[in-house]
């Protein structure tokens, strides 16, 4: 019972980290990603699908400023390029033969700080997701306490082991943010 909270507690931490890691990944940093468009929603087939870029086409990128989309259908090559466009997230597809090519341009000193911003509500987000998580597994540990499952060395065994897991946590969010950072800076 002591292992599958432990093991509970760092699954659904893990998860936590997994879903900020992808969410600071949509932030554009002047460096080409697939994250910044993957997740793109597009009307593909004259607007009776709605389906994701990274559904419909392969995303590579050709060097650190260049995006290259290329669709598995070449007849959703228009409805991906519309999509992007309308989507409004600073980037403009070009129709390059059977590909979409998408060139990153560099970042503005101005923008750069918007997106250390974002990037840090995004982390904040990550570290009251951790902190629920605790939150909920130290609730679960008081109950079993309560319900005589465990008792009272246990309950501060799991405790110090649900902080120390959380902390682990915390500071993986906090090397996240100095990469983030790094990266947004780089010019």
């Amino acid at each position: 019972m002591i292992d599958d909270i432990l093991k509970t507690t760092q699954e659904k931490m893990k998860k936590a980290l997994e879903v900020t890691t992808q969410d600071l990944g949509t932030i554009r940093s002047g460096r080409a990603t697939p994250a910044l468009v993957e997740n793109v929603i597009i009307n593909a087939y004259n607007g009776s699908t709605k389906m994701k870029i990274m559904e419909l086409a392969t995303i590579t990128t050709s060097d650190a400023k260049t995006l290259i989309i290329q669709p598995f259908d070449p007849s959703t090559l228009e409805d991906i390029a519309r999509g992007i466009q309308e989507e409004n997230i600073g980037l403009t597809p070009i129709v390059d033969g059977e590909v979409v090519r998408i060139t990153i341009p560099p970042l503005t000193e101005e923008r750069r700080k918007e997106f250390i911003k974002l990037a840090h509500a995004k982390l904040e987000a990550g570290k009251i997701m951790i902190r629920q998580i605790r939150q909920e597994m130290l609730h679960d540990v008081k109950k079993r306490e309560e319900a005589k499952e465990l008792n009272e060395d246990q309950k501060k065994m799991l405790e110090k082991h649900i902080q120390d897991i959380t902390d682990r946590y915390m500071e993986e969010l906090e090397t996240l943010r100095q990469r983030k950072e790094a990266e947004l800076l780089q010019i």
